[in-house]
């Protein structure tokens, strides 16, 4: 049975569907403002409906979620040969579907309850054009994570410098459906060259929107006292390039007319 609808549109909330029409001057457009890196919306998903879609991902997807795990490596403390010059790449521990094969158990848990279909639906690249202010193609990639007790992310910045497409930058979009079982997990991120910024995102239906790269962290979930099997956070995210720049009408995801396009700038 499909719990998740066809078109991403039909779980916001009237706050969500201005969003989505170009009709909310604080976040259409927000990751246009100079600085501005990362915004946090919330109110825009149905909660009864946003609760609905987390059981189904309870219910469906757990059976067939794979472990992705890269811990701190030991030469980066024993490998050093000079006093405070460490270097930490990414950490991270987290679950994940995998949903690049259709052959996939993970893409066939997602399809049947309807999720592969929303995450493709143009209102879904649609409310990240708006948000982001930014014409987005229309291929875009598609994951779902799942943290568990002590799962985290550690700090990193997403660039790829190798990648013509995504070097000046890309964006991101977050969906949070989190179990009663969670106490809380965090979002730090930069501003000004300092983790000084931190985003509750133990939430039920929450956005994120995110103009990489730039530094964050996710930091480890934490359950409520005695309830660590039960405590998960599910995350949809969408991974979307810009439109370039000379393209024919119809051809890209673009932001709704009353988003004003300032002039172009890297990232």
């Amino acid at each position: 049975m499909k719990t998740f609808p066809s078109e991403f549109a039909e779980l916001l909330t009237p706050k969500g569907r201005r969003i989505l029409e170009g009709r909310d001057r604080e976040a259409c457009g927000a990751l246009l403002r100079p600085g501005q890196r990362f915004v946090a919306l919330s109110g825009v998903l149905d909660a009864r409906k946003a609760t609905a879609c987390r059981d189904a991902l309870e219910k469906s997807l757990r059976a067939s979620l794979t472990a992705m795990e890269d811990p701190i490596p030991p030469e980066s403390i024993w490998g050093m040969t000079e006093n405070y010059a460490e270097l930490l790449p990414k950490t991270v521990r987290v679950k994940t579907a995998l949903l690049e094969s259709r052959r996939s158990r993970s893409w066939k848990a997602a399809e049947e309850v309807g999720l592969v279909e929303m995450l493709h639906s143009e209102s879904f690249a649609a409310f990240a054009a708006a948000v982001s202010g930014r014409a987005l193609r229309r291929k875009w990639g598609i994951q779902v994570l799942c943290y568990g007790q002590g799962d985290y992310a550690g700090p990193h910045n997403d660039h790829h410098p190798e990648d013509a497409e995504a070097f000046d930058g890309y964006v991101d979009m977050h969906l949070t459906f989190a179990t009663p079982a969670v106490a809380h997990q965090w979002l730090v991120y930069s501003k000004g060259g300092h983790f000084t910024e931190m985003q509750s995102v133990n939430t039920v239906g929450g956005i994120t929107v995110y103009r990489l790269p730039f530094w964050h962290y996710t930091t480890p979930l934490m359950a409520k006292p005695g309830a660590e099997e039960d405590a998960r956070r599910w995350v949809l995210l969408g991974t979307f390039l810009d439109a370039q720049k000379e393209r024919r009408r119809g051809s890209a995801i673009e932001p709704p007319a009353t988003v004003t396009q300032p002039a172009a700038r890297p990232g």
